[in-house]
């Protein structure tokens, strides 16, 4: 393929916000797209996620993004031409104190109050939900049964092909080194590969989009924490068919459909001293391993002497909020962002959709205003309670 020099957007990531943006683009009617990747598709925090979507958060702006998110997923397969694995069965969330309980009831009622019908389960709801699940230090639960997870990479993959179908050319394994400006605003890009001219930029480069920015001169607070993961063995018995979640301590594991179990949490747990993981390397540590083991065999208890037979890890894109930072730069007519506050996965779909929209006709259909980033020049911060 001959590399392309002229373009009406040039998109930068490969991860699900990136692919979904291009994908949109096209399809809503820009002429000429083009996907730049530094490495491969989902190379990045997509294909290292625990790949789950919900609704049930404790912000509003955030419960009606995942409500439509949603309601997105469900239909991706159909709308795509692929199958994405998709598998609904919500998430349980535990309190293992008071003040969470009380959190879970402040949630559930703003939830309910938008549309989202999650509640409180009994314990022994709970245990019939997770037939594994050690309740006995638990204070409470809630769930939302739409709530759920799909394949990451088969989700980016059919992303990409529908891009390509619809035209978007995607260049893979070329960096970008720099931009042209004039008169403050976006010019054209400068890759590895050769130059770009184009009006229209779109920074979805997950952690590294502050790094990114940084090339356009812009100071947008976005940087990179290392989180690690592992997965289990396959296990034919029905551990935790549903997706479990704590906020403190912080924690999450589901048992996949074939079978492996997947479990993560925040690395301030188990090395705090080594905070905040900033270093952009994909490393594993012992310590990791050793504490979430421990949580995995006390919450399901199943699973002692079971192996663990893959550790890895990737990159949050950490904002000061931990919330999305959305739209175009003030300063840099042309140049816009879309990052998702460590949820790529989870609102690829819809912010994709969302930033295409208003590049394209000046609006969307879901609120994303309050979701740029010179909220914080202001002091304004967007607060969710429901955040790990």
């Amino acid at each position: 393929m001959s590399w392309k020099r002229t373009a009406d957007a040039v998109v930068i990531g490969g991860g699900m916000m990136g692919m979904a943006t291009a994908y949109y683009l096209k399809k809503l009617g820009m002429k000429s797209v083009v996907l730049l990747e530094k490495k491969t598709a989902a190379s990045g925090a997509t294909g290292r996620c625990a790949a789950a979507f919900r609704a049930t958060w404790g912000g509003e702006l955030n419960i009606i993004l995942g409500k439509a998110c949603i309601e997105k997923y469900e239909h991706l397969s159909e709308e795509l031409g692929m199958d994405i694995g998709l598998y609904q069965n919500g998430y349980l969330f535990m309190a293992y104190s008071d003040a969470q309980v009380e959190n879970f009831k402040k949630c559930i009622e703003l939830q309910n109050s938008l549309g989202v019908p999650s509640r409180m389960l009994t314990h022994d709801e709970a245990r019939a939900l997770c037939p594994g699940l050690y309740t006995d230090d638990i204070k409470g639960f809630y769930w939302y049964k739409r709530d759920g997870h799909a394949d990451p990479m088969l989700t980016n993959f059919a992303h990409q092909e529908a891009a390509k179908r619809e035209g978007v050319v995607i260049e893979k394994f070329t960096e970008v080194t720099g931009f042209k400006k004039t008169n403050d605003a976006i010019k054209g890009v400068r890759t590895s590969k050769g130059y770009i001219d184009t009006d229209i930029v779109i920074n979805a480069a997950g952690a590294w989009s502050g790094k990114v920015a940084a090339m356009a001169g812009l100071a947008i607070p976005v940087h990179g924490e290392r989180h690690e993961i592992f997965a289990t063995e396959p296990v034919d018995f029905n551990v935790c068919p549903t997706f479990l979640m704590s906020y403190d301590p912080d924690f999450y594991m589901q048992q996949r459909p074939h079978g492996s179990i997947i479990a993560g949490c925040g690395p301030h747990r188990y090395r705090p001293e080594a905070a905040p993981f900033d270093d952009y390397e994909m490393g594993d540590c012992w310590d990791f391993l050793e504490h979430m083991t421990g949580i995995l065999t006390h919450v399901l208890p199943r699973t002692k002497g079971i192996r663990v037979v893959r550790q890895w890890s990737g990159m949050y894109d950490i904002t000061p909020d931990m919330q999305p930072v959305i739209g175009e730069a003030d300063e840099l007519k042309g140049f816009w962002m879309n990052v998702s506050g460590s949820r790529g996965f989870m609102f690829g779909p819809v912010a994709g959709e969302m930033v295409a929209e208003q590049i394209l006709f000046g609006k969307t259909k879901l609120p994303i205003e309050k979701f740029h980033w010179n909220r914080y020049a202001r002091g304004e911060y967007l607060l969710d309670t429901a955040i790990a």
